[in-house]
């Protein structure tokens, strides 16, 4: 007896050449890589810092925030009874005025708008916003969670705020009433910690708490765009009296950024390279 075939009447079965076969599997398994192929985010680009000098750094500062304005350096430290935020010329390096907070008070991150700056505490649950020139209190708000870091993001017009954990959260520069927020995502996955912040035209950079990297972050979609990696700043003597990475102002010309940490003994001029060029020594203490 003979089968029936469940195949199309009247049709046969078409093989494939064998480099037909070859070409497509080829295709199929060079798309999987892409991970935009998938619907999934591109990879981050991989960077590092480049140390182009540095400048003396006060150890007793436990910096929180740093900001670069009309060569002023603006710095924001933190501590109960230790915080304060202060004004530098950047090219003599003489303090120009500052501001301690009182105890039991905990600064956090700053940042400068058109007309203000302003400076967020860390469980207290306050901001100041302070006149630029004096640094004098113009006024407190209050705000709910933690404060970690802050920018102001031009472009936007908008303040982008960090808590510590893998939101950012967006606010009106002169209310700092919320206005929106988003969560940042490395390959998909939230990345917690975004501490110190700063804005640059549409990019945020952030210092990631406890961590020698900085991330770059469209803050319209919350994608991480870059990892830098800035460890090895600090020779083995310094890092032992030193705390954490944290602490990132964007130069007012060029690709130049000053970055530091807590209690660092230099701020470092860096700009951020791809990780493949040639390594650079820790020649510039």
């Amino acid at each position: 007896m003979r089968r029936r075939s469940h195949g199309i009447p009247g049709r046969r079965a078409r093989v494939l050449p064998a480099a037909v076969v070859v070409a497509l599997c080829s295709a199929l398994l060079a798309g999987s890589g892409d991970r935009s192929f998938a619907g999934q985010p591109p990879a981050p680009d991989q960077l590092r810092v480049e140390v182009l000098g540095s400048r003396p750094h006060d150890v007793d500062s436990f910096t929180q925030g740093l900001e670069i304005s009309d060569g002023v350096l603006y710095e924001g430290t933190g501590l109960a009874g230790q915080s304060f935020v202060s004004a530098t010329d950047l090219t003599t390096g003489d303090q120009l005025t500052r501001v301690d907070l009182p105890y039991p008070l905990f600064g956090e991150g700053i940042a400068l708008t058109r007309t203000s700056l302003w400076q967020l505490t860390w469980q207290d649950g306050i901001a100041f916003e302070r006149d630029p020139e004096t640094l004098e209190e113009v006024r407190t708000v209050e705000y709910a969670g933690e404060g970690w870091g802050l920018c102001h993001q031009a472009t936007a017009d908008r303040l982008v705020m960090s808590d510590g954990s893998s939101t950012l959260t967006f606010r009106d520069p002169v209310t700092f009433e919320e206005t929106g927020s988003v969560e940042v995502l490395r390959a998909g996955e939230p990345v917690r910690n975004l501490n110190e912040l700063e804005c640059v035209d549409g990019e945020v950079y952030a210092n990631v708490w406890q961590t020698d990297t900085i991330l770059r972050i469209d803050p319209g979609t919350g994608a991480v765009t870059a990892e830098i990696d800035a460890a090895g700043l600090l020779t083995e003597e310094e890092a032992l009296h030193a705390d954490v990475l944290n602490g990132i102002a964007k130069a007012p010309e060029g690709d130049t950024f000053l970055v530091t940490g807590k209690r660092w003994p230099h701020l470092f001029e860096v700009r951020f390279v791809p990780a493949g060029t040639s390594s650079y020594g820790n020649d510039t203490p």
